[in-house]
C-alpha cells in the first residue's frame, strides 16, 4: 500500500490560471452553499445524501436514491427543488403505470380532427421518481431515453428536454412485492448511488423537535436559478485535475474488472467491473467537489470521498460475494485501499 503524500496544488507554472478560476469558484459556489442552509433548515443531517444532490446538479447527472421508508428522501429532493428557480415535477412510480403517464402521449381533438401531444411531466428540470423499481419494463425503457438522450418521443416526434435535466430516483431496498428489479443498463445512467441510513439519536430528537407538530412545514426560499447552474457547470470544467490523478482514477476502475492484477484482495467477489463511463464519471464528480469546497483543483482525497457513490451501483457482485455477506462497498473499500494514491 503506497502512503505517498497527496497532491495538494498543481504545478507552479498554471498558478495565476489557477488562481483565476479558483476566484471564480469561491463566487460561483456561494449560491450552492445557500441551497444547502435552505435544505438543513428541514432535513436534519443527511450530509452524504444533500451533498450528493448537489454534485448531481454539478456535474449534469442523474441521482439514485436506497433507503429504507421514512428517511427524508423525497423530502430531501422536493426541499432541493423548492430552493432552485426550476420547474419541478413528482412521479409516484406504481405497477400499473404506463409510459404515456411519464412521457406523455398523442390526444385526439374532435374539434379539429387533429392529434395533438400533451407532454407529461417528465418535462420539468427536476424530476422525482418517487419508487422507481415499482414501475414495469416498458415505464423504465421510457424513462432511460429521457434519462440518455435527454429528449422524448412521442407519436414519431423528438421533443428536447428542458436544461437543466435531473432525475432523482428513489428506491427501497427491502421490500421486494411489486418491485421490479432495475435493468443494468439503466442503472449505469445514474452519476451516483446514495445510500440513506437511520439518523443516530441526537438527530432523531432534532427531527422530532423540528416536525412533530400537526402542522409542520417549513418554509425554503428559492436562492438559484437555472443560469448560476449553467455557469457552474462551465466552471466545474475549468478545475483543474493532474494527469497522476487522472491515472489515479484509471487504477481504480480497471482495479474493479481485474483485482488480481491490481492486487486487491476481492478476487471471486467481482461478476463484473465498473465501465468507462464510471472513469468519465468519477473524473467528473472529483472536479464538482472540488467545486463545491471552493478550490479550483482536484485532489485524490476529492477521488477518494465520492467513489462509494460514483462506483457501488456499477459493480456486479458474484454469488460468492452475496454468500459471504459481501457488498459494493465492501469492494469499493479494498479497491481504495489497496490502489496506489499519488
Amino acid at each position: 500500500m503506497n502512503h505517498a503524500k497527496p497532491l495538494r496544488e498543481p504545478a507552479p507554472s498554471r498558478h495565476h490560471d489557477l488562481s483565476a478560476v479558483e476566484a471564480q469558484v469561491k463566487q460561483a459556489s456561494r449560491p450552492f452553499a445557500a441551497l444547502v442552509d435552505q435544505m438543513h433548515r428541514v432535513v436534519v443531517g443527511q450530509e452524504e445524501l444533500v451533498e450528493g444532490l448537489l454534485l448531481g446538479i454539478l456535474s449534469n447527472g442523474h441521482v439514485l436514491i436506497e433507503g429504507v421508508p421514512g428517511l427524508a428522501k423525497t423530502t430531501a429532493v422536493s426541499t432541493m427543488a423548492a430552493g432552485l428557480h426550476t420547474t419541478f415535477h413528482r412521479i409516484q412510480f406504481t405497477p400499473d403505470l404506463l409510459p404515456a403517464d411519464v412521457i406523455g402521449t398523442q390526444v385526439y381533438e374532435p374539434k379539429s380532427g387533429n392529434f395533438t401531444v400533451r407532454k407529461g411531466p417528465v418535462f420539468a428540470n427536476i424530476v422525482l421518481a418517487d419508487e422507481i423499481n415499482r414501475a414495469p419494463a416498458k415505464v423504465q425503457s421510457a424513462l432511460l431515453e429521457a434519462m440518455q438522450e435527454r429528449q422524448v418521443s412521442i407519436g414519431g416526434e423528438t421533443f428536447p428536454l428542458p436544461q437543466p435535466f435531473m432525475v432523482l430516483a428513489t428506491q427501497n431496498p427491502i421490500e421486494q412485492e411489486g418491485t421490479y428489479t432495475l435493468p443494468e443498463a439503466q442503472v449505469d445512467r445514474f452519476l451516483l448511488k446514495c445510500v440513506v441510513t437511520y439518523p443516530t439519536a441526537r438527530q432523531e430528537r432534532q427531527i422530532l423537535d423540528r416536525m412533530g407538530k400537526t402542522n409542520a412545514s417549513l418554509a425554503v426560499e428559492s436562492v438559484m436559478h437555472a443560469e448560476d447552474i449553467a455557469h457552474a457547470r462551465e466552471l466545474v470544467d475549468m478545475i483543474h485535475m493532474d494527469d497522476r490523478i487522472k491515472d489515479y482514477i484509471v487504477d481504480i476502475v480497471v482495479a474493479t474488472r481485474d483485482p488480481k492484477a491490481a492486487k486487491v484482495p476481492v478476487e471471486g467477489l467481482i461478476q463484473h467491473g465498473c465501465s468507462p463511463r464510471a472513469t468519465i464519471a468519477l473524473t467528473l464528480v472529483a472536479k464538482a467537489k472540488a467545486f463545491l469546497d471552493g478550490r479550483g483543483y482536484a485532489t485524490p482525497q476529492d477521488v477518494k470521498d465520492v467513489a462509494h457513490r460514483v462506483l457501488r451501483h456499477r459493480i456486479g457482485l458474484s454469488y460468492e460475494a452475496e454468500a459471504e455477506g459481501r457488498t459494493q462497498d465492501d469492494v469499493v473499500a479494498a479497491v481504495l485501499a489497496h490502489v496506489p494514491v499519488p
